[in-house]
C-alpha cells in the first residue's frame, strides 16, 4: 500500500486560515494532500528515503497548496469528497439531486483551488514534466 503523505499539520492550517481549524481537520488536510499528491503526478523534485520532499521550497509549496485547498472547500461548502463539484442541490432524505454541474475536469482529475494551483506553479512544481 503506498505511503500516504500529508503535507500540513492542522497548526499550519490554523495559521493559515487566521481562524480556528474547523471539525475534522485532519481528514480535510489529508484529502487535501492526496489532491495536491494527484495533481503532482509528473512532478519532479528531491526526495528523502521516505519519500518525503527535502527542499524548503517545495516542503512550504506542498503545505500551502495544502493549505489552500482546504480553505477552498471550507468556502465552498466541500468537505473533501469532491460531491459538491458534481451537484449543485443535494438532499439526503427523501433522495434528492438536482442540476449536475458542468465544467471542464482538471487535467488531473482534481479540481484543484486557484491558490494551492498558484503555490504549486510558484515552486516549479506544475506542469510537471518527464524527461
Amino acid at each position: 500500500m503506498p505511503v500516504r503523505r500529508v503535507y500540513a499539520t492542522p497548526e499550519q492550517l490554523t495559521t493559515w486560515l487566521g481562524a480556528p481549524a474547523p471539525e475534522g481537520t485532519e481528514r480535510l488536510l489529508a484529502r487535501a494532500s492526496e489532491d495536491v499528491d494527484a495533481a503532482l503526478l509528473t512532478a519532479c523534485y528531491a526526495t528523502d528515503a521516505d519519500g518525503d520532499p527535502t527542499e524548503p521550497a517545495v516542503v512550504a509549496a506542498l503545505r500551502d497548496a495544502v493549505c489552500a485547498q482546504v480553505e477552498w472547500q471550507i468556502a465552498t461548502g466541500d468537505d473533501g469528497t469532491g460531491a459538491m463539484a458534481t451537484w449543485d442541490t443535494v438532499s439526503i432524505g427523501p433522495v434528492s439531486l438536482s442540476g449536475r454541474r458542468s465544467g471542464p475536469p482538471a487535467a488531473s482529475g482534481v479540481d484543484l483551488a486557484p491558490r494551492a494551483h498558484r503555490a504549486l506553479r510558484r515552486a516549479g512544481l506544475l506542469p510537471g514534466v518527464i524527461w
